[in-house]
């Protein structure tokens, strides 16, 4: 078959190569045959081998151009192949030159199309079978740390607050050091208050059961930028349910990237952005932070690998796109494959 092929587009290589013999013979027949007695002006030849030339050309341009729109449409689809478009195929023609390579190009890539769906079916086994097996006893102690933190810590640094708050009485007989004093200790227990509340809301668990990943960002995102003192736009456009291995995985990565713009960008802006193409689905973070330079972020760093390993596990992909003083964009692309169910496992 590959050799059959092959013989196909060679002859009409050839069927090319003998049209324009035909038409260059067939002009010089004629030339002889009927205007021998113009053929001793050198303005005829002239024009004579223009035309044969203007002939050849024109048969060579009509088949280069042809073949340049089937080595177009193939370098087409291996880019959409590329950025994640597993589903790209090239329509073939029964009598089709390049036949043989779209044949190819579509095995490949149906190919790839089921490994990586494969892949990110078991990645979201592996994924839900990891979060059965730690989610209860990890919610459970987050749970219980929430609850002893704002039991104790909280109303103990409450209290210093209401001491601090009742100093300027105490210290009435010195009462230019009382203004200072008093104040310093309201601003340090406001400041241990406001880190406390910020370490219970991260401490209490948002679970995805029972709701969708954009109700539980609705309720988790907002309270989290009140707490980090962010400006937070959260904008979610899912037309359809995506299964529940990757909305866990989306909303792990949104924290490990959160805590990353808290720890390291000293942003006052953040953008939370999740949505869905033809064939990915799409969550983009960013940040109006210092930003960084790629050399000067090691390549095992923690935050960045675990994002990756989440993506990676579903098939996907992170893209990190910062620069100094303008910020920090992280971009996740997850597969999405048609019928490929979707929604909460019951």
């Amino acid at each position: 078959m590959y050799k059959l092929r092959m013989f196909n587009m060679k002859w009409q290589l050839l069927n090319y190569f003998l049209i324009s013999s035909v038409i260059t013979v067939s002009g010089i027949y004629i030339v002889l045959e009927y205007y021998e007695k113009e053929l001793s002006s050198w303005e005829f030849r002239l024009w004579f081998a223009f035309a044969i030339l203007v002939v050849s050309l024109s048969v060579g341009f009509i088949a280069t151009r042809r073949w340049q729109r089937k080595v177009d449409e193939l370098h087409v689809a291996m880019l959409e192949l590329s950025k994640g478009n597993f589903s790209v195929r090239i329509d073939m023609e029964p009598v089709e030159p390049f036949l043989y390579l779209y044949d190819a190009f579509n095995s490949m890539a149906t190919s790839i199309e089921e490994r990586v769906q494969l892949m990110q079916k078991l990645g979201e086994a592996e994924a839900i079978r990891d979060q059965e097996l730690t989610e209860s006893a990890v919610m459970e102690e987050r749970r219980r740390l929430a609850r002893d933190l704002h039991d104790t810590v909280s109303q103990e640094l409450f209290a210093i607050h209401m001491s601090a708050s009742s100093l300027p009485k105490i210290l009435e007989r010195n009462p230019t050091a009382a203004p200072a004093l008093m104040n310093q200790l309201i601003e340090m227990s406001h400041h241990a208050q406001k880190q406390m509340r910020g370490l219970i809301s991260q401490l209490r668990p948002i679970e995805l059961k029972d709701m969708s990943l954009q109700e539980a960002l609705e309720k988790w995102f907002p309270e989290y930028c009140r707490t980090h003192e962010l400006q937070g736009q959260l904008d979610v456009s899912l037309p359809e349910m995506i299964s529940e291995a990757i909305e866990h995985q989306f909303f792990l990565i949104i924290q490990e990237g959160l805590a990353n713009v808290i720890k390291h960008a000293s942003a006052k802006q953040v953008r939370l952005a999740i949505y869905e193409r033809e064939h990915q689905y799409v969550l983009q973070l960013q940040d109006d932070g210092q930003g960084f330079e790629r050399r000067d972020i090691p390549s095992a760093s923690h935050g960045l690998s675990t994002m990756r390993e989440r993506a990676q596990k579903l098939g996907g992909e992170v893209e990190i796109d910062s620069k100094l003083g303008s910020g920090t964009r992280v971009r996740v692309r997850i597969p999405r494959f048609s019928g490929h169910s979707g929604g909460k496992q019951e």
